[in-house]
């Protein structure tokens, strides 16, 4: 029985950033890195970088690709190929998550690790970017194989990252028990050193907030954007889509301050309730019975017309790319919280424009993680660990700073809120650039 405890355990950790592992099932790979690199290079010609500095933005510090072989439970081998991309370090040390997901391939790591480096300079927290992760599908893998996997990758790259070079998270299809296989088999070689990695479990040093974070950010965000127009959570009628880490805490504490959720969606199906939801107990419905599909407190409804429901706020909270030409005119919503990453094409941005929907972009509206994971590192370096309290009220402030410092950009270079957001990323790191001397 104890086994048993242990192993539901582990599992646990290992999932926890993701309940939902196939929630996300094809990443548009080539489409996030072009669009992350056409408002770059917006951003660019607003703040008239010059020609070699936006170069040397763009072009990544180092890319890491390794193979990963391990024995499998069967006897057998099998090879795994595992990538690293470091964008840029000029703010400090670089970070990013690990995911695990079939469709990982070099494209997809670059992108994110690109959007890193302007999203940890938004956050106005010492980093820079990185993004990695090993091409497998984790839930065909049993829990010792993915610890092999993970031990290996580590050994590859552990020359490579660091708590003052390059510190990984955890990201899809990893979690707080991966964080601690690479923390341990990082400090063999360089001694204990929990800032190596954030996210971990609280007994190893994780901060405490750090699973809500990304959610909690959600929330300060929009409270943020509404304050803008007069508004608060409250009375508002909100559509999420995706109920996993991110969806699950922003719906639990968007209830909690009276915000009226209508419509959830994951990967079992959609459900609606025009009167509002009751959210801890569909919580209870999705734990139990591992999704929203079934609830009794709502109607079922299609999927995919999740993102059309009305609504006063729609918060992708899943896939990539969701938000496009085919379904950007229907969208109802007269506000969009991007939660996830990449949830609106290029095509859509210009749609929803015209339409006079005003869209929070990902790269300040998803930033909460990362910022609790700057308050996790910092709280490792002091060897002294926060109360939860004080890692809410101190992630409250950095929400609110960032969003009045886009709001500046935007009134300086007269554009939307994401190329206010990209001016204010990209600002910050090119004039950390100029200040090393590295634009030559």
């Amino acid at each position: 029985m104890i086994d048993c405890i242990v192993v539901f355990s582990c599992r646990a950790l290992l999932s926890s950033n993701i309940p939902s592992y196939q929630e996300v099932l094809i990443k548009p790979t080539m489409n996030a890195l072009v669009a992350t690199n056409r408002n770059f290079k917006l951003a660019a010609r607003l703040l008239k970088l010059d020609s070699k500095l936006e170069k040397s933005l763009l072009i990544p510090f180092r890319e890491i690709k390794v193979e990963c072989t391990i024995p499998k439970d069967d006897g057998t081998l099998a090879s795994f190929v595992g990538f690293r991309v470091q964008h840029d370090n000029a703010r400090g040390p670089m970070k990013g998550g690990i995911r695990y997901h079939p469709e990982v391939d070099p494209d997809e790591v670059n992108a994110l690790a690109q959007l890193m480096t302007w999203k940890t300079a938004v956050a106005n927290i010492p980093y820079g970017g990185a993004k990695g992760g090993i091409g497998c599908n984790p839930g065909d893998l049993s829990l010792s194989e993915l610890e092999r996997l993970t031990r290996v990758f580590t050994q590859k790259i552990h020359d490579l990252i660091g708590i003052h070079t390059d510190v990984p998270a955890p990201d899809m299809g990893t979690g707080p028990q991966t964080m601690a296989w690479i923390l341990d088999e990082y400090s063999k070689f360089h001694g204990y050193s929990p800032a190596v990695v954030t996210g971990k479990p609280t007994d190893l040093g994780g901060s405490l907030g750090r699973d809500a974070a990304t959610g909690r950010g959600v929330l300060f965000a929009t409270e943020a954007l509404l304050n803008e127009y007069g508004k608060t959570i409250a009375g508002q009628r909100f559509v999420i889509q995706g109920f996993g880490n991110v969806g699950s805490w922003a719906a639990q504490l968007i209830h909690e301050q009276g915000g009226k959720i209508v419509a959830i969606s994951d990967i079992t199906g959609a459900i609606k309730n025009s009167k509002g939801l009751d959210i801890p107990s569909l919580l209870k419905h999705a734990n139990e019975h591992r999704g929203v599909k079934g609830f009794n407190g709502a109607d079922p409804i299609e999927p995919i017309s999740i993102l059309v429901e009305e609504c006063d706020i729609l918060i992708p909270a899943a896939l990539g790319g969701v938000i496009n030409r085919e379904n950007a005119n229907d969208i109802k919503a007269k506000f969009i919280i991007e939660a996830a990453n990449h949830p609106t094409d290029p095509e859509a941005d210009e749609i929803l424009s015209k339409k006079g929907v005003v869209i929070l972009p990902d790269i300040y509206a998803n930033s909460g993680g990362v910022t609790v994971s700057y308050f996790e590192w910092v709280q490792n370096i002091q060897g002294f660990m926060w109360e939860e309290e004080k890692v809410n009220n101190v992630l409250r402030n950095y929400m609110t700073k960032g969003f009045k410092d886009v709001k500046e950009m935007c009134k300086t270079h007269d554009c939307d809120l994401r190329m206010g957001a990209f001016t204010l990323g990209v600002n910050r790191v090119a004039r950390a650039t100029v200040l090393r001397g590295w634009e030559a």
